[in-house]
């Protein structure tokens, strides 16, 4: 009844949709407003630009240089350097027990630079003598430079002192002195460097030796076979 006397009285009705466009004013300001905050790109700084061409330029240079130096030892293709024993002696052997060794034997090496424009450092060379493969002595050499084409001959004194040996072995050597035929080994361990350019190349070299000698005191080299491998 009520409803009827306010449809007589012409009360105007609300409209469905004016909440909806209530709220959705506020979200178009907002949206709005995060727009404006957005921040505005920034241009790269002038020393950044600088310094990417300076290292672009670089990378350049360095890729330049190693095409070159690539080029360079491809062309020349370096050999390794050759050992070799030419002559030695040996002066003394004798035992103060059944086994213990007493000795002094005396070699040449031989070293030789078969490159013929590219020099070459050895560095951290030993060498070691051997009998029937136990260690009778050592010694180093101090490093040196050999240029394209050069051979160095280096005398090598390698001295025994008390040095153990089972009784067998020391039986061998014995014997061996009887008739006049003593067998060594030596082995030689060498760092070579190369300089080719900027590049650097250093490896080690592995040389081997067996040698065949006279009697002491005047021992004599009778007969040697070298091998070198990296």
């Amino acid at each position: 009844m009520l409803a009827s006397v306010e449809e007589e009285l012409g009360t105007p009705k609300q409209p469905r949709n004016q909440h909806s466009q209530q709220s959705e004013a506020p979200n178009s300001l907002a949206n709005t407003r995060a727009i404006f905050r957005q921040p505005r790109l920034q241009r790269t700084k002038p020393i950044i630009w600088c310094a990417a061409i300076l290292c672009f330029i670089f990378s350049l240079v360095l890729i330049f240089f190693g095409i070159a130096t690539l080029i360079l030892y491809l062309s020349m293709k370096p050999r390794n350097p050759t050992f070799d024993i030419p002559n030695a002696s040996l002066n003394v052997v004798y035992f103060d027990s059944p086994q213990y060794l007493n000795g002094e034997f005396t070699l040449l090496a031989n070293f030789s630079n078969p490159n013929r424009r590219i020099g070459l450092r050895f560095e951290s060379l030993n060498i070691e003598l051997f009998y029937s493969d136990r260690l009778v002595s050592s010694q180093t050499i101090k490093p040196f430079t050999q240029r394209p084409r050069e051979t160095r001959l280096q005398s090598v004194n390698l001295i025994s002192s008390l040095v153990f040996l089972p009784q067998d072995v020391g039986v061998k050597l014995q014997r061996q002195v009887e008739n006049n035929r003593v067998n060594y080994n030596a082995r030689g361990t060498f760092k070579v460097r190369f300089n080719i350019g900027l590049v650097h190349l250093s490896y080690s070299l592995y040389s081997t030796c067996q040698i065949e000698m006279t009697s002491p005191p005047a021992g004599i080299l009778v007969a040697r076979q070298c091998i070198t491998n990296r």
